[in-house]
């Protein structure tokens, strides 16, 4: 087991137990072997660990592809491929490849979904084994069937292992769809939450409404706890504003949503959340995007939430993305994928 040299700056355990996975497996993910104090006073540890932290992140408005930054705490993120795309978009209209979501299926296959365009009916979809080698993408049509649809915008995919097959949500506006909250977005935009499912990425069910509590909502991502299903998602609410995240439960992956928490964000606009559990602490990431800057909060129960924006650091430009875990193996051949 590789054994590496940190300098923690921000707690002295850094996790300690199991944690759990996307599909509910444990694992023990970091120990702490030694602390000892560097030249500089600060506290050092040796640590073995199995896993690592991967996070898919877009910059600018999502032109030239994937971006991957790693973490061994999930503080301090760095860039691989000094801050290069690893995948070019070549689907959708505008080949734009904007809010990359990443999931491990149980093969250990890596899936990969996105927003292509600002005003399309399709999402874009990609899979590989390593991240580095990518089958080509496609656009699966969610929306073709709707020919008022304006948009897709930030496709989030998730595996069940209740149903043992993937969820795909998304949030779309259907003008006229829901007239009560018609005016209260941005450029007449009111989205409502969709979702589809599938087995193998090659034939889908019907698109369904996920969620709607009536109001303006994008950006969801589900996770799971003892058999519960966590919804964090963005309240997308203009008039008066919102832009805040917040948190709904259910025991059913598709409805019956608890009504959302209050905000789990400060005062600032946030959106684009990723979550992860991390020891004790559920950990949520987020685009701080009118301070062009990311941001995070954690919370042991779900109910109370710490902002700990200041003790995070991400590549300079990084936008809207997912924290996933991967065994050492993975990582090594991305640090050094240079071309």
């Amino acid at each position: 087991m590789k054994k590496l040299i940190l300098v923690l700056l921000f707690s002295p355990i850094i996790c300690l137990g199991q944690t759990y996975n996307s599909y509910g497996r444990s694992s023990q993910k970091v120990t702490v072997k030694k602390e000892t104090t560097n030249n500089s006073g600060e506290n050092t540890y040796e640590i073995e660990t199995e896993d690592v932290y991967l996070f898919s992140y877009f910059k600018n408005n999502g032109e030239d592809g994937l971006h991957l930054a790693y973490s061994y705490n999930a503080l301090q993120w760095e860039a691989l491929r000094q801050n290069q795309s690893f995948l070019k978009p070549t689907a959708g209209k505008d080949q734009l490849m904007r809010d990359p979501c990443i999931v491990q299926g149980p093969n250990g296959v890596f899936h990969m979904v996105w927003t292509v365009s600002w005003n399309e009916k399709v999402i874009g979809y990609a899979s590989s084994k390593d991240l580095i080698h990518w089958s080509p993408q496609k656009e699966i049509p969610v929306m073709v069937h709707e020919k008022e649809a304006r948009n897709c915008w930030a496709p989030e995919v998730f595996f069940d292992p209740k149903s043992e097959q993937y969820i795909i949500i998304w949030s779309t506006t259907i003008p006229g769809r829901f007239p009560k909250t018609e005016n209260t977005g941005d450029s007449k935009y009111n989205h409502r939450m969709y979702y589809v499912t599938t087995k193998d990425f090659e034939e889908f069910s019907e698109t369904q409404l996920f969620f709607d509590q009536g109001f303006n909502v994008i950006d969801g991502t589900i996770k799971m706890e003892e058999g519960r299903y966590l919804l964090f998602l963005k309240d997308e609410t203009r008039h008066p504003p919102e832009k805040n995240i917040r948190l709904s439960y259910s025991d059913h992956i598709t409805k019956e949503y608890s009504k959302v928490s209050e905000p789990i964000t400060g005062d600032y606009w946030a959106e684009g959340p990723t979550a992860i559990k991390i020891g004790e602490y559920w950990w949520v990431y987020f685009d701080k995007y009118r301070r062009h800057k990311m941001g995070a909060v954690r919370s042991k129960d779900l109910l109370h939430w710490e902002d700990v924006s200041e003790k995070i650091s991400f590549p300079e430009g990084t936008r809207h993305g997912t924290i996933f875990r991967v065994k050492k193996e993975i990582l090594e051949p991305l640090l050094e994928h240079l071309q």
